[in-house]
């Protein structure tokens, strides 16, 4: 019963972000030219992960990301039966939130500015993919060590880790909105952009696999580096 609440927690917990954060994306939109979107954007993923930290990470430790639970796993900080349930339910409530954004914008006849519920792509790095996979690798690998570093008992960080990550995770969208829309969670890019290919959009779905794949090795490369420093220090 325990294990099942920190799934529905990762599952609320993902639905929100992608809700609130792709949400704002596509109100205001994410180019060049309007600026001001790409802080907006950023800010709203930040601030729902500081919001969540503090609603949900008591019960599921707020992960609302398979990344950053392949490197808690990869770290010791779970199982892999747990990781897989984790996994499972934060792309269920990555779709669900896609869904809802789907239902209020289309009852609401609201202009969707980003053309794929805020789905992630590759037109800000002209179409590479290998440029995509460095930017999410590079942004992922920040986010999950800072995350492992924040989260560990002898940080004593205390109540201020949620604003710390938060803060993070809107730093590494600012600078990677405007190269691939910023994943750094397999789960946010599934749910936009199997949303948008049930919408008749299968562009995004096309590379979607840059956006599994290059966090999931970020948040590997993360775990790997961070058990490095730990030890040593330990030493």
């Amino acid at each position: 019963m325990e294990n099942m609440k920190k799934y529905i927690a990762e599952l609320i917990g993902t639905m929100v972000l992608v809700t609130l954060g792709c949400g704002t994306a596509m109100l205001v939109g994410c180019d060049a030219v309007n600026g001001g979107g790409y802080i907006l954007t950023a800010l709203a993923f930040g601030l729902v992960i500081v919001g969540m930290a503090y609603c949900v990470g008591n019960i599921s430790g707020c992960h609302i990301n398979p990344a950053v639970s392949l490197g808690v796993l990869l770290s010791g900080g779970m199982k892999v039966s747990e990781f897989i349930c984790y996994v499972c339910a934060q792309c269920l409530g990555a779709f669900a939130g896609s869904g809802l954004l789907a239902l209020i914008f289309s009852l609401g006849k609201i202009e969707d500015k980003t053309g794929a519920f805020g789905s992630n792509g590759l037109s800000g790095v002209n179409g590479s993919a290998a440029a995509g996979v460095i930017v999410e690798i590079v942004l992922t690998f920040i986010f999950v060590l800072t995350i492992l570093g924040v989260t560990s008992k002898k940080a004593g960080h205390g109540s201020f880790g949620g604003l710390v990550i938060g803060l993070t995770l809107t730093l590494v969208h600012i600078f990677g909105i405007g190269l691939t829309g910023t994943s750094v969670n397999p789960a946010r890019s599934f749910g936009p952009a199997v949303t948008a290919a049930i919408e008749g959009n299968t562009e995004p779905i096309s590379c979607l696999w840059v956006f599994i794949l290059a966090p999931l090795a970020g948040a590997a490369l993360a775990a790997l580096v961070y058990r490095f420093l730990e030890s040593s220090k330990a030493k």
